[in-house]
């Protein structure tokens, strides 16, 4: 596998950050998912499948209700999310509608891929989704997953998704390069990882060094670490740089990209 064969890619997931979709108070910013969309609507042209993974539900809700800062309770997190939910879809729809785009909302939990019956139904909607043209935009229901309100759950949510739809490729979008062997806002020295061929103990290491401020890379690399075994690709880049996604999938050298284990491409 290498960036080249990214081009041939046809089925992918790409997950949106926290940090992707809000600005500097945690508020949805309609901005930056305008600019995402118009990413989304260049792969469609390309004839991709996309499935998208969207944090932002929270920060709609801090938006809504003029919060100050994002709640640490649960129970405030989890209405934020209830409030917001329909107003980051009310978002994306706005948006997509412009260029004729159908989207659809899925909402899942554990037991979506826990569950045979649950998980063989949600493969066979996703698989219906894509045939008929539409982007999914899956999130987790913040509003009663206790447990999943927490950095970094979109990026195993993403990787289940990925699983699920049989993709091909994972992009996962944040704040920084990639994968680097030391935290870049605290160290000049450290080195940004290009290619990862196996997701070995120093690769953990590296993430491990992470913390909350370098985007939840230790649940990335988890998730690429997953989608390796299963024949999937993994790329984690910068979101914020303009057009990316297209440069992800013309094979440009960006970002950390996770050989798999098989190539399904």
């Amino acid at each position: 596998m290498s960036r080249e064969q990214l081009k041939n890619v046809k089925c992918l997931v790409v997950k949106a950050g926290t940090s992707n979709l809000t600005d500097e108070k945690s508020r949805l910013d309609v901005h930056r998912i305008e600019r995402f969309v118009e990413q989304l609507i260049e792969l469609r042209k390309l004839g991709k499948d996309i499935i998208v993974v969207s944090s932002g539900a929270i920060g709609a809700g801090i938006g809504r209700m003029n919060l100050s800062q994002r709640p640490n309770d649960i129970s405030q997190l989890q209405a934020a999310a209830a409030i917001g939910q329909g107003i980051l879809m009310q978002t994306y729809e706005h948006y997509f509608e412009k260029y004729n785009q159908p989207i659809a909302q899925l909402l899942l939990t554990k037991d979506d891929f826990t569950n045979i019956r649950r998980y063989e139904n949600l493969r066979h909607t996703l698989e219906t989704l894509l045939n008929w043209e539409v982007i999914p935009i899956v999130n987790e229901n913040d509003t009663i997953a206790v447990d999943e309100i927490k950095v970094g759950d979109n990026d195993t949510l993403a990787a289940d998704v990925s699983i699920g739809a049989n993709a091909q490729l994972l992009i996962i979008l944040t704040d920084v390069e990639g994968l680097y062997t030391k935290n870049p806002s605290e160290s000049k020295d450290r080195e940004l990882i290009k290619v990862v061929e196996e997701v070995t103990p120093e690769v953990e290491s590296w993430a491990s060094r992470a913390g909350k401020g370098f985007g939840g890379m230790h649940t990335k690399v988890q998730a690429a670490k997953r989608l390796s075994k299963e024949g999937i690709s993994t790329v984690i880049v910068n979101g914020m740089k303009s057009d990316i996604l297209r440069s992800v999938l013309e094979g440009k050298d960006v970002g950390t990209l996770f050989l798999p284990k098989r190539n399904r491409i």
